[in-house]
Formats: C-alpha cells, structure tokens, sequence
C-alpha cells in the first residue's frame, strides 16, 4: 500500500503543503475552520502524522537523555542511590521538556548494542559498576555525555561527583565525638571483579573504583588523626549476603565494635536490622553511619544517621551537562553530615 503524505493529505484538503506541516507541527498558526478541515482529510485517507524518525533526522536532535548502567535494568528500580538518582534526573528532564530512555544490558554484548542504537541527544553514565566499558562504548558512539559516580580517575571524561574523602571524615569525626573508640568499615566493592570479606587498608586504598578508595581514604585519615587505629574492613558486594557475613564475624564474640562506618545507606539499613535481630541496641550498643542520604534513609525506623550526597544538585548538573553542554568537564559537589537517630554516644559514656 502507498504511503500516504503530507501532499495527499494537503490535495484531499484543498490546501497547500505548508498549512498541513503547520496543522501537524504548529498548530496554533492554522485557524480553527481550516485545521479541522485537514484534521478530516488526514483522518479519511489514514494519515496518521509526521514520521518522527524523519522529524528526528532533520532536526539532528532527539529532545531525549539516554541514562546508561552496564547491569540489567531492574537495577535502576532496585538499588536505592540509582533510583534516587534517576528520580532527580526525571524532574530536571521534565522541567526542561525533555525525555529520558533507559539503556541496560544483562550482556556486554546488547549493552554494546543498546548504547550504539539509542535515540537520545546525549548518556548520563551511571558507572558504579562497569563505568570504563560505558565510557568506552559511549565514546564510539560520539554523542555528549557525563559519568556518574566513575569508578576510575581519569581527567579525560566528564564527571560529575562529591568528595568522597571529606565526607567519610565527617563521619568518623561525629561518631568520635560521640566518645566511641571502637569502629569498623563496611566497604562498597572495590572493583568489578573484587570479592568480599576482611581487607587490608593497603588493598582498600588501592581500589580499582576511586569512590571506595577516596571513602577508605578519608575513614583512615580521619581515624589515625584521632588515635582510633587499628580499624578493621570488610568488603561487601553492597547486599544482604557478604553484609550479614561481615557482621556476623564482626560480632562473633561478646563485643565487637561499637561503631559501624557503613559506605552506603543501603549497608547500614542492612547491618541495622541484622544488629536489632540479634538483640543489639541502635544506638544504644552500637551507632552506625551511611552514605548516600537516600529518601528511605529518613524514614527509616530509626532514621539513619549519614553523609547526604546533593542527589537533586547531581541530576540538574547531569541534565544540564547534556543540553546545554559543561561548563566543566569535572564537577565535584560538597557532601554534608545529617544527624539522625541511628548514632549516640559510645555504650559506658554519660
């Protein structure tokens, strides 16, 4: 069957072809009579509107953010910090009349894909995990982008991030003050292929992702300033499983410490109510920190005490990065430490 035009539509009409293109795209320059009347004879030879790959072609813009995770895409709706973010990037793409696409893979080979045929003006590179095969890919592709929370340190690639290293020093310093002598880290992974379990700071500091390293960094820096070493690590994959481990050979005996420096608000609400189901006070006999500041963080009973990243300020950055181009190819964002209920004083201080 041939397909119908705007000149169809315009010879069945009894107008020209520059009235039916402004009853399709502007309508508001077409007086009412006449617009219906094209509106008829669209409808009668089954014309059903621009075609918008065509619209897309020609105006070399889409009007569209991709957001880009090399995990699966349950992984946006799932992990706690990404939803915040994508919800922040939502509000500032609606604001500015823009469309987001989501693009995962469960396979290197259909992220390659997914990022290759996009139809988006530009990617916001949500790089926890798999941010140097993202940023690869990204780049083939030629469109603007911008990472999110990179895991490597590269000057090359427009990031957007926060200083990991102050804000885990703010939290050692609170529960410091807080008289605790006893604390222990409970770290994101180190890199892609890293495990779980006890660490050396050495090997903690030397981590493949700099967001760990940099939050390792500032722990250990803020800790031996204030005679709080030695302090143990535990490596965790950021779930339930090698969390839950870590706590249980934390506390195997009687004591254990008294404050857990978690690196993600989704740890601490994990070791949390691990804690309270073995008969364990929060904060009474234990604090804990996180990090991130997700919405569940406030919440939460009781509410967390933890390093709040700027969610909303990172995804106006990101948006605005991507339509109106960087002013700067690195944007670093302050962190800032909210006291909530999850931390009190050491167990044995009035």
């Amino acid at each position: 069957m041939k397909k119908v035009t705007l000149r169809d539509v315009a010879r069945e009409a009894g107008v020209s072809h520059g009235t039916v293109s402004n009853v399709f795209n502007h309508p508001d320059r077409v007086v009412k009579k006449v617009r219906e009347r094209v509106e008829a004879a669209a409808l009668k030879i089954g014309y059903r509107g621009p075609d918008p790959l065509a619209r897309v072609l020609n105006s070399r813009r889409v009007n569209a953010i991709g957001v880009a995770t090399a995990e699966p895409m349950a992984f946006f709706f799932e992990d706690p910090f990404a939803s915040a973010i994508l919800a922040a990037v939502s509000r500032e793409a609606d604001a500015r009349g823009a469309g987001l696409s989501l693009v995962s893979a469960a396979s290197d080979k259909a992220l390659a894909w997914n990022i290759g045929s996009a139809l988006v003006d530009g990617f916001i590179l949500f790089c926890i995990e798999g941010g140097s095969r993202l940023v690869e890919l990204t780049r083939k592709r030629g469109l603007p982008f911008v990472a999110l929370e990179l895991g490597v340190d590269d000057p090359s690639i427009p990031v957007i991030g926060v200083d990991n290293v102050a804000g885990a020093r703010l939290a050692v310093d609170h529960l410091a003050a807080l008289g605790h002598r006893h604390l222990a880290i409970l770290s994101m992974p180190f890199g892609d292929s890293s495990g779980s379990g006890p660490a050396m700071r050495s090997e903690a500091e030397a981590a493949e992702y700099s967001s760990t390293a940099d939050r390792i960094r500032g722990y250990f820096e803020a800790a031996e300033s204030l005679g709080l070493l030695p302090m143990p690590i535990y490596q965790t994959r950021n779930e339930e499983k090698s969390v839950i481990a870590a706590l249980a050979e934390l506390y195997e005996g009687q004591n254990g410490p008294t404050g857990l420096l978690c690196m993600s608000d989704r740890i601490a609400l994990i070791a949390i109510e691990w804690l309270r189901s073995r008969g364990r006070n929060v904060p009474g006999d234990v604090s804990v920190t996180g990090f991130d500041d997700i919405p569940v963080a406030a919440t939460a009973s009781p509410a967390l005490t933890t390093i709040a990243q700027p969610i909303d300020v990172m995804g106006r950055l990101a948006v605005g990065m991507i339509l109106d181009g960087p002013e700067e190819t690195r944007k670093i964002v302050p962190t800032r430490l909210i006291v909530r209920d999850t931390t009190g004083k050491a167990p044995g201080r009035a």
